[in-house]
Formats: C-alpha cells, structure tokens, sequence
C-alpha cells in the first residue's frame, strides 16, 4: 500500500497496537503501532469517513451507509455487522465508534444512538436522541456525527437538530437532554458539559441535570470547533485560525491569538502538558495557557 494510491478519509485510529485509517473506496489499512507495518487491510460496504476504533481483539468501524462492523484485530476478517437505515438526506460525516468495556457505541443519522456488544454485534440498547420532524429532507435531518465522551458510567451525546443528551452506559437510559442543535465533539470538566451547537454558541451545562451554568454568543457565525477543556479553560477555533480561550467555569474570554491564516475545524487535543491545534493545510501548532 502505497500512500500516494489511497484517499484517507476516516482518520487515524487506535487500539490493539494498531494504528488503523479508512479510505474512501471502502478499506479498512491496520499498520503495526511500533514498526508501521501493515497487518492488514480489509473491505467494508462504502467509505470509512469516521475513525476506526479497536480493543479487546475487535476493531469497530463505522461506514458511510449506516453500518457498524466488527473485525477481528489480529486478520481483519469480518466478525459482525450492526445495520441502520440512512435517511434521504444526511451531513457529510458520521460518528466514529467509541469502546467502553465490552460494548461498542455509536451514533447514526437516524438521530439514535447504539451500544452492541463487542463479541457478537448483538444490540445491548439502543436510544433516540431525536426524532425527526418537518415537512422537508433538511427539517428532517438528525444526524449523530459526533463521537459519545464517557465519563464514568455516563456517555455524553449530541445530535444535529435534535438534543445533547446524557445517557447511562448499563442501559442506555437517558438522564437528561437539552434541546440543543451540534454536530461537533462535546467536552467534558469540572462536572460540566461543553457544546458548541450549529450558529456557533458555545454552552456549559451541568453534567448530573443538564442545567444550564453559561453559554457564550459572541462566536456565533465564526464557523468554531467543538470545545476542549483544557486546565481550566475550555478552547475553541475557528475559520480564521484563532484560537480562543474562555474561562470554564464563567464563559468569559480570557485571551485569543492566532495561530495560523488558515481555518481550523478539527477540536484541539489536550496532549498533557500541551493543547494541539490542527489547521486544514496541515500546520500543527502546540500551545500553553498564558
């Protein structure tokens, strides 16, 4: 496999001493984490625009046309597949798997959010987090394009016309929702919530109720990333390369440079000591509070 010969589009991603990528033509590439070498490379029904996730012996992969597969981490051969309609109309984009334990979750366009089991396939529970309405294929869209955060026995979600919700993990019951429109990652700290939702409002909720403690309006149309949170900042991009840090536990910006003169869509990593920000030309930048 040749880089040059291959569309990438899922991204990286990890696990089982792997580090797996998805392409366009619908290929799942597993290349040894230490030496690069490619272990193997196997064939889904459409393109891997999310990235793969592996553990416990299995790699979970989410593809274009609603499916959820299984490989087996060590051959690639097909384990099981967990199949959803996709609606008419959907965002460019879907949900990259996350493993907890021994079940795999994941959202799809739908608007339903799923856990199967890691072995089998078989669904432990699956919930709505948005039901779609209106008249139109637009109106109608209720996308889960962004990956659950688990914090303890509680998974995080948002979905694009639909709500941020919080779910239990054993049963996939819902604890609480927010009838907030995003399809960016969510973050959370300090026993908060972090959402930026679709105009660009940047929200904190309270992570057991879902109350509201702050949202921020005035990045509203700068096209800005999913928040981090970050040693007590909660950091967001946007499409003229600034980064903005904004105080977690107020909403009140703190400071604001720019990085880069090109845009910024993908969330920032918290890298430890470091933030990393990631801009679309493929400048990485990697910056500390002030």
């Amino acid at each position: 496999i040749h880089d040059k010969d291959v569309e990438y589009t899922g991204g990286p991603g990890s696990g089982d001493g792997m580090v797996l990528v998805g392409t366009g033509d619908g290929r799942v590439i597993a290349r040894e984490a230490d030496s690069g070498k490619v272990r193997w490379v196997a064939r889904v029904s459409s393109e891997v625009l999310a990235a793969p996730a592996a553990g416990g012996g299995v790699t979970v992969v989410r593809t274009g046309d609603g499916r959820l597969y299984g490989l087996d981490s060590e051959t690639g051969s097909q384990r099981w597949v967990y199949e959803r309609s996709v609606p008419i109309l959907t965002l460019r984009g879907v949900a990259p798997p996350v493993i907890e334990e021994d079940i795999a979750l994941a959202g799809f366009d739908n608007g339903r959010f799923a856990a199967v089991s890691l072995t089998t396939g078989k669904m432990a529970w699956e919930s709505p987090l948005a039901t779609p309405t209106g008249r139109s294929d637009v109106e109608r869209m209720v996308d889960v394009d962004a990956p659950p955060v688990i914090a303890g026995t509680t998974a995080y979600v948002s979905s694009f016309q639909g709500a941020v919700a919080a779910l239990s993990i054993a049963d996939g019951k819902i604890l609480w929702t927010r009838e907030v429109s995003s399809y960016e990652e969510l973050s959370v700290g300090e026993d908060r919530v972090y959402v930026t939702d679709d105009v660009g409002t940047v929200w904190a909720f309270n992570a057991e109720d879902g109350s509201s403690v702050w949202k921020q309006e005035d990045l509203a149309n700068r096209f800005v990333t999913g928040p981090v949170y970050f040693q007590g900042h909660v950091v967001v991009s946007d499409f003229e390369g600034y980064v903005h840090w904004l105080n977690a536990k107020t909403g009140e910006f703190e400071y604001r440079e720019q990085v880069t003169k090109d845009r910024i869509i993908a969330p920032a990593i918290d890298a430890g000591s470091l933030l990393l920000v990631y801009s679309t030309t493929g400048q990485l930048v990697a910056l500390r509070p002030h």
